[in-house]
């Protein structure tokens, strides 16, 4: 089971890194990191809709660990969250770094409760 976890953190880590590249492809990460923002919106989502799933049998085990643990558990991402609202704080952009923050942390919240309603 260790290995669908593997497997599936590693195709989050590559999709994570490929898509939040692409969507700050022109952007500046003083300004506001969209991508990171996005992607773990939609990451909590995925992983609340997942849940609820797994809590209603309606998915296996192994699904649950290779999408579920591996895959969101890669692919929404703290550590970058840290360190960019860091970058932004050294950038002198408090109003923004709060932001950022505030709706990062709100809107994955509310995106993972309706994953897990819908």
């Amino acid at each position: 089971m260790i290995w669908l976890i593997g497997i599936g953190g590693s195709i989050g880590a590559a999709a994570r890194y490929l898509l939040g590249n692409f969507i700050n492809k022109k952007k500046n990460l003083e300004r506001f990191p969209l991508g990171t923002w996005l992607i773990n919106i939609t990451g909590s989502f995925l992983l609340g809709l997942l849940a609820n799933l797994y809590q209603s049998n309606e998915i296996s085990d192994w699904v649950w660990l290779f999408v579920g643990v591996g895959f969101c558990g890669a692919f929404t991402t703290f550590s970058t969250f840290g360190y960019e609202t860091l970058i932004l704080l050294q950038s002198n952009k408090k109003i923004l770094a709060c932001v950022y923050v505030l709706t990062s942390v709100i809107l994955s919240i509310l995106s993972a409760a309706l994953g897990f309603i819908i």
